[in-house]
């Protein structure tokens, strides 16, 4: 599967994971600090994915007014 992440943006593959959970393991990503994203569907990390998947992973970033 190829994996895109950002900041830094680059691609990883992998192949033999079946489930977000464990791609982000594998990647060293903790699970609150990323969402995941299949074409146009978020994913859950106890979600499948298959080694054909395109996936992405954007870190979380959060603020707000003061």
């Amino acid at each position: 599967m190829k994996v895109k992440m950002r900041n830094p943006d680059r691609i990883e593959e992998l192949d033999d994971v079946r489930t977000v959970g464990a791609l982000l393991a594998r990647l060293g990503v903790h699970p609150d600090s990323v969402i995941v994203i299949r074409g146009d569907s978020l994913l859950t990390k106890d979600q499948r994915v298959s080694d054909d998947d395109e996936i992405e992973l954007r870190p979380v970033v959060s603020g707000g007014a003061s």
